[in-house]
């Protein structure tokens, strides 16, 4: 149980950014940091000023998916400077700081709070029209800190896979997200089927309909799915953003019209 101080909200952090979008996954292994790279570059792809924030403090992703991880972060004027992906997309993550690819992070959670606020305020984040920040799967620390801290949150973005056991923990953080005041903008499903690249059968490897499921019976919006495309998969092993790169795939249509249908959710808010 929190203690009534734990329940008081700190401060709210202040960056210059219209909106921040916190992607949430009730548990690991769905895909979420793939989730979140593509939304960041879509949105990037449509003219928006962009950051995207990697706050899975001890497994750190997003630069390896973006072919960064040689990168670093600099300090200029006593503030940390993202690394830059293109003139629309900005980067900070905790692997910037790391040694090697492969040291853990062994910190409690003052100190991964203490981390986050950095990379909000002691940041030289340049003026966005959207922060996407991925988030460690459950609803523990960074996922607490972050939305008691950050400005501006627009909502939540859920990701989730079709399966029972994914959708189940998918409800807690759609719950999480309504316990503290903010706005699920909807529930994305991911390795939504297969579709096979020689015959155009789909196979619904983990089942299909989950994610829609679980966002009518928690009464908030569908998204859509994201099928199992080997692009994908190649494209974070490779270091490279599968949306912008990759078209004319099911897979790719589905990032598209899902970016489509945020950006009228977050207008009609």
């Amino acid at each position: 149980m929190q203690s009534e101080a734990e329940k008081k909200s700190p401060e709210r952090a202040q960056i210059d950014a219209s909106h921040v979008i916190l992607v949430l996954s009730g548990k690991g292994g769905v895909g979420k940091s793939t989730v979140s790279v593509n939304i960041a570059n879509a949105l990037a792809i449509r003219g928006k000023q962009v950051g995207l924030l990697d706050l899975d403090i001890h497994g750190p992703n997003v630069p390896k998916m973006l072919g960064l991880e040689d990168h670093q972060l600099l300090s200029e004027n006593n503030k940390i400077v993202p690394v830059r992906v293109s003139e629309k997309l900005q980067v900070v993550s905790m692997a910037f700081l790391l040694p090697h690819r492969n040291s853990p992070v062994i910190w409690r959670g003052p100190m991964k709070s203490n981390a986050i606020r950095q990379f909000l305020v002691d940041t030289a984040w340049e003026p966005l029209d959207y922060l996407i920040v991925d988030l460690p799967p459950g609803t523990g620390d960074e996922a607490l800190t972050i939305a008691q801290i950050a400005p501006n949150i627009t909502g939540t973005i859920i990701v989730t896979s079709p399966q029972a056991v994914s959708t189940l923990d998918s409800s807690k953080a759609i719950t999480f997200s309504r316990d503290l005041g903010m706005e699920v903008l909807g529930v994305v499903e991911n390795m939504s089927g297969y579709i096979c690249p020689s015959c155009g059968e789909a196979v619904d490897i983990f089942g299909k309909g989950g994610g829609e499921d679980i966002a009518r019976e928690m009464g908030v919006p569908y998204l859509g799915g994201i099928p199992l495309d080997i692009d994908i998969r190649r494209s974070g092993d490779e270091g490279w953003a599968f949306v912008g790169k990759v078209k004319e795939s099911p897979a790719w249509r589905s990032i598209d019209t899902i970016i489509d249908t945020l950006l009228a959710r977050i207008e009609s808010t």
